[in-house]
């Protein structure tokens, strides 16, 4: 009697799921020490504030030099760290046109000693991605102190629609997945996702603005592009890493990567938010 195959007679091994949701838990208790040390200075605004963000700018700074730049030198990384530094002081001090300033001084120095070892652009161009969202989030907060504060109260409702966007999905994409967006920038964006995260987003903003005071009908309106330039900002952010062949900007935060990686959709959201901030104050209209 002929043997018998092994592979015929062995139970088969059983295939291990893939988890739907990896690293989650380190993930969130990574997302809340980070928002915790954030608190303190968030909720008294002013210059305990752009201090702060500084840290947070120069930290960035640091992430898309050592991400762009293949023999990063010294200077390379002192550059726009100090150029940004100083100009989120002045920017603390209400000076904006000089902080501008600053900034352009310090992109155009940054492409002058990356001249040699060429990525000019890469230089001057990453140095105002992180710049102009650093000097937004600072004037979007304002001086004022406490919950009352009307800078606090936007921020915060940018930042809470933003993080709810994400969530939506991150948990939308994972259960329902389906078609990708843009599988060659972001593998793992879905549309699924996208509608997810934009009604979780819209929901959490009017739920926000309700407790604020703001009218429902306006608090959907301006969720609804934050939600939007948030997922811009996610898909900018990936396209860049792919142009540049890196996996993530650092590792600072666990189950995020760098800084970089946990803020790029809140850097563009903040941005757009303030702009249409700037143009159409009455979008914050409270209901009296």
């Amino acid at each position: 009697m002929a043997p018998q195959n092994p592979s015929e007679t062995a139970p088969s091994s059983p295939v291990k799921a893939k988890p739907i949701w990896k690293n989650l838990g380190v993930r969130f208790w990574s997302a809340i020490v980070f928002s915790a040390i954030c608190l303190v200075p968030f909720y008294f605004g002013g210059l305990a504030w752009a201090a702060f963000v500084a840290l947070l700018a120069a930290r960035l700074t640091w992430e898309w030099v050592r991400m762009s730049d293949p023999a990063p030198t010294p200077l390379a990384f002192a550059i726009p760290i100090i150029g940004i530094i100083i100009a989120v002081i002045l920017a603390a001090f209400m000076d904006y046109n000089f902080a501008v300033l600053s900034l352009v001084i310090a992109a155009l120095i940054a492409a002058v000693e990356r001249f040699k070892r060429k990525g000019i652009l890469w230089a001057a161009l990453g140095y105002i991605y992180v710049a102009v969202p650093t000097l937004m989030i600072v004037w979007l907060r304002g001086a004022e102190t406490g919950f009352g504060a009307l800078g606090l109260q936007q921020l915060f409702f940018v930042i809470l629609v933003v993080v709810a966007a994400d969530t939506g999905a991150y948990f939308g994409g994972s259960l329902m997945k389906g078609p990708k967006i843009a599988p060659k920038l972001s593998p793992n964006k879905t549309w699924s996702g996208f509608m997810t995260g934009l009604v979780f987003g819209i929901f959490i903003g009017v739920v926000t603005g309700h407790v604020m005071g703001l009218a429902w009908g306006l608090a959907a309106a301006l969720s609804v592009p934050i939600v939007i330039f948030s997922v811009v900002g996610d898909f900018l952010e990936s396209g860049l890493k792919r142009r540049l062949n890196v996996k993530d900007a650092g590792d600072l935060l666990p189950g995020h990567g760098g800084l970089l990686d946990r803020l790029d959709g809140l850097m563009l959201a903040v941005v757009a938010a303030g702009l249409i901030l700037m143009v159409y104050p009455q979008i914050w209209t409270t209901v009296s």
